[in-house]
C-alpha cells in the first residue's frame, strides 16, 4: 500500500499540527506502508489559470511546469491520498485548494452523466481513495465540519474516487491507519 500525504499548513515551525503530520508519516512508515510527504508550504506551485492547455496542448500535465508535476505522479500511484490541514475561516487551507485545482490533468475533459451530474471521465483506470485530516480551529462548529466534509465528497466524486476518512488530528495516527487498513 502507498499513501501520500499532502501536509497545507501554512506555518512553519514545531506546532503541534506539524508534530502530528509528523508521527502520522512516522506511524504509516512503521506499519510497512510505502509514505509519500509532500509539505506544500516548501513547494513551487504555479494556480491553475484555467487555460485548459492540460487538456488540449499537453493531455495530462499542465502547460506549467511546478512542483505539481512530481505530487500528482505520486497521488495517481497510491491507494490513498490524505490532505492535512488546520481549518482557517471554517476551511482548509488555500495551499490545498492551489493544488485540488492542478489535479484536473487527472481526468478527461469530456463529460459523462453520473448521478444526473455532468462530470469528466476518467483518465486512468483506477484513482486513489482521498481523506481529510483536520485540525479545528477554537470556534469550528459541527456546521463547518459538514460543508468542509461536503465539498471533500464532492472533490472525490470529480477525481472519480471515494471520500473513505474525515478525520481531526484529535484522534491518534494509528486510529487513522487503522480506518485507512480497513477501507
Amino acid at each position: 500500500m502507498t499513501v501520500t500525504l499532502i501536509n497545507g499548513n501554512h506555518e512553519n515551525g514545531s506546532s503541534y499540527f506539524e508534530a502530528y503530520v509528523k508521527d502520522l508519516s512516522s506511524s504509516l512508515k512503521l506499519k510497512g506502508i510505502k509514505t509519500n510527504n509532500f509539505t506544500l508550504r516548501e513547494l513551487s506551485i504555479i494556480p491553475c489559470n484555467g487555460c485548459w492547455g492540460c487538456w488540449v496542448k499537453t493531455p495530462g500535465e499542465c502547460l506549467f511546469g511546478d512542483d505539481t508535476v512530481e505530487i500528482r505522479r505520486q497521488v495517481i500511484n497510491s491507494d490513498w491520498v490524505i490532505f492535512l490541514s488546520p481549518l482557517k475561516l471554517g476551511f482548509t487551507s488555500a495551499l490545498l485548494k492551489k493544488v485540488q485545482d492542478k489535479f484536473i490533468p487527472l481526468v478527461h475533459p469530456y463529460i459523462e452523466l453520473v448521478n444526473n451530474e455532468c462530470h469528466h471521465e476518467k483518465r486512468y483506470d483506477r484513482y486513489p481513495k482521498i481523506g481529510l485530516v483536520y485540525a479545528r480551529e477554537k470556534d469550528t462548529d459541527d456546521e463547518d465540519l459538514e460543508i468542509v466534509s461536503d465539498i471533500y465528497n464532492r472533490f472525490a466524486i470529480n477525481f472519480k474516487t471515494e471520500f473513505g476518512l474525515f478525520k481531526s488530528i484529535e484522534e491518534s495516527p494509528e486510529t487513522l491507519i487503522d480506518e485507512i487498513n480497513l477501507h
